[in-house]
């Protein structure tokens, strides 16, 4: 597209950089692109947003999580055409981004404290929610597919089964639970926060 297009001198194509230099490279932009179609968490768009940059991103996965809507504008679509019309958008808001606020805003969000707390704050919120029942999970397995589906199903069946002969052979309630022998001043410092 460069060469049929003759963007030689507006576009710069630098393969793989080393991560000493990612951020010299990304401080040269004013938006960063995502077009991914599947990502769990993209760490590219919060470097990017470290460095100043406005995201433009496909709206995939675990990505609208990441950043603040004033940080990032998402395609409607993930096609090209609305990739182009996210960054488009996104073009008036490059005057209100000033990149030493995002990069402190992105270092506040991203601390390893506060990413510990988010985490246990989503274990918490996964360990509250009630168990499903067989046939429900049964259910979703059997929608993965004919063949797929059926044998998710045989494998899940046998696995409950599985449990159920445990629990019978070793009742939950008659195992042992080990004691908490960690000594206070071993405690993480996240244990302390909690007490204070």
């Amino acid at each position: 597209m460069r060469e049929k297009y003759r963007l030689h001198d507006r576009v710069t194509l630098y393969g793989a950089v080393p991560h000493a230099q990612v951020r010299d490279v990304l401080c040269q932009g004013h938006i960063f692109l995502n077009s991914s179609l599947t990502e769990s968490f993209c760490i590219a768009i919060l470097e990017a947003a470290a460095c100043g940059l406005f995201v433009v991103s496909t709206k995939v996965g675990g990505v609208p999580e990441v950043l603040p809507p004033d940080m990032v504008q998402f395609a409607a679509e993930i096609t090209p055409e609305a990739l182009a019309e996210a960054v488009l958008a996104a073009v008036p808001r490059l005057a209100g981004v000033d990149r030493q606020e995002f990069h402190e805003r992105v270092a506040q969000m991203y601390n390893w404290d506060a990413v510990a707390v988010r985490t246990e704050k989503v274990y918490e919120k996964v360990c509250a929610l009630p168990d499903s029942s067989l046939l429900h999970r049964l259910q979703l397995y059997h929608g993965i597919g004919p063949v797929a589906g059926m044998l998710a199903c045989v494998i899940a069946a046998v696995l409950h089964l599985y449990v159920v002969f445990l629990e019978w052979w070793q009742p939950a309630h008659e195992i042992e639970l080990a004691l908490d022998w960690t000594p206070v001043s071993q405690q993480c410092d996240g244990d302390k926060r909690k007490t204070e």
